[in-house]
């Protein structure tokens, strides 16, 4: 026994259920406009008026949208306020709760309203209530917590670890050098362990690497180096996790260098995908196969790195790489190099580390 589907043989079904697909998808309040929109194309302007008490303006306001954009035009755009309304409280209350929590530090707001409501008869002032105290503290830029100070060893304090910079939402790089990344891989084999610190532009795909033996600050802060005098665009910003070899020393080049550090989420490794990728790739294609260079002879290891990049960044190619061909169906695939000089100026003469 066949089974088919309901629309076999009938021509014009499927046009059909796309154009009801799509009124379904259409907000609520816009079928009723189109709807509105229709009885007056065809009852006149005055019956139109009568039967939903809409005015002449507003209809033609809602035609006009209607034949510029289509149905989805006619949606209700929002009616919050421009201008809102500030809370205007006496400073003297303010301050009471600032100073209710600083002696009783982090205070919730019901048990703060114990407090202020004698205060507030005291001074005649009209008590703001539970709600109105939470929304008070958080307006505070501080929100009006404290917490206690914590020593080292040593005995001296600990500073308040500074807020890291993170990647703005929807950010795409639009040209070379807008936004590096950086990770590293870390390989073990009987109980040692090296490190690959590698580099990516988020726009042209270039890649480098470099293995280390050593996973402090230092090592990354030298390879950053060697990234500046090896890339041909300026950077801007570069992307990298919160592990401890992008800190001190790499932080102090990168603010050396005027750059701005953005750091991913923790646990958060999509953030830095186009890094990721290529950790999986120099992994697949090179790692697996001289991991006995990398702890054996490293600067063995690194000469065949040089030579695998070269034809990485020059010859390999990339599916996000493309170039339209008119006589072919699928565009042509590129390598970083060629991506580089087609559409952008790249004066870089990149080495053959093979001669």
């Amino acid at each position: 026994m066949q089974i088919h589907h309901i629309g076999r043989g009938i021509k014009g079904f499927y046009r059909i259920a796309k154009y009801a697909l799509r009124w379904e998808m259409v907000h609520k309040d816009a079928q009723q406009r189109f709807k509105i929109l229709k009885f007056w194309q065809t009852h006149g302007l005055a019956a139109t008026r009568d039967a939903f008490q809409l005015s002449r303006r507003t209809l033609f306001a809602w035609k006009a949208r209607w034949q510029a954009e289509g149905v989805a035009a006619l949606v209700p755009g929002s009616t919050a306020p421009k201008r809102r309304r500030q809370r205007e409280w006496s400073p003297a209350i303010v301050g009471e709760i600032r100073a209710l929590r600083t002696r009783h530090p982090n205070l919730a707001k019901e048990k703060i309203h114990s407090f202020l409501l004698p205060f507030c008869q005291r001074q005649s002032l009209r008590c703001p209530a539970v709600r109105t105290i939470g929304r008070l503290i958080a307006d505070a830029p501080d929100k009006m917590r404290h917490a206690p100070v914590r020593l080292r060893p040593n005995g001296q304090p600990k500073k308040a670890r500074a807020k890291l910079a993170r990647k703005p939402k929807q950010f795409k790089a639009r040209h070379p050098g807008h936004c590096v990344a950086l990770d590293s891989i870390e390989r073990q084999l009987d109980g040692s362990r090296c490190f690959i610190i590698t580099f990516t532009d988020l726009h042209s795909h270039f890649a480098l690497a470099w293995a280390t033996g050593s996973h402090a600050s230092a090592a990354a802060a030298q390879f950053f180096r060697l990234i500046a005098a090896a890339f041909p665009y300026r950077i801007e910003a570069v992307l990298t996790d919160n592990g401890s070899e992008f800190k001190r020393n790499f932080s102090a080049e990168l603010q050396r260098q005027a750059l701005t550090h953005w750091h991913t989420y923790p646990k958060t490794p999509k953030m830095n995908a186009h890094c990721e990728r290529f950790n999986r790739t120099i992994q697949d294609e090179f790692v697996d196969y001289h991991e006995n260079h990398l702890f054996t002879d490293r600067l063995q290891f690194n000469l065949k790195l040089l030579v695998w990049l070269d034809w990485y960044n020059r010859e390999r190619p990339h599916f996000s790489l493309t170039e339209p061909v008119p006589t072919r169906k699928t565009p042509k695939l590129l390598s970083p190099l060629q991506f580089l000089t087609k559409h952008h100026q790249c004066n870089m003469y990149w080495p053959d580390t093979r001669t």
